[in-house]
């Protein structure tokens, strides 16, 4: 896929997460994210705490990446929050190469959950 693709792509899911929360700004890749792991947690609470938000942030990048194979879903743990375990490591290297990666890994998950829908 070029990468003006890749780029309407992922404009196309920041507009339909402003539309969908009713947002005046389009949501950034943080954003994203924490709303992936929102959803892989299953649950929503009107406050996170900061170490809560970074960890939905984790989950949304496990879960992402998973489907490289780079980690794989070890379970849940008491509380219902969910656990990744490294499988191989990560050789991305440079913050840019990492937000492409992780775009286009997320443009694949809304993707999936709109078939599902």
């Amino acid at each position: 896929m070029e990468k003006w693709e890749q780029d309407f792509e992922w404009l196309s899911i920041q507009h339909k997460l402003k539309e969908r929360f009713n947002r005046s700004q389009l949501p950034n890749l943080n954003a994203v994210l924490f709303l992936i792991g929102i959803q892989e947690l299953g649950r929503w609470k009107d406050q996170f705490s900061k170490e809560e938000k970074q960890d939905l942030m984790h989950i949304a990048v496990c879960r992402l990446l998973s489907t490289d194979g780079f980690y794989r879903f070890a379970g849940r743990d008491a509380d219902g929050w969910p656990h990744y375990e490294i499988v191989k490591p990560i050789r991305i290297k440079g913050l840019e190469e990492q937000e492409t990666l992780l775009k286009a890994k997320a443009v694949e998950y809304f993707k999936e959950l709109e078939e599902e829908e």
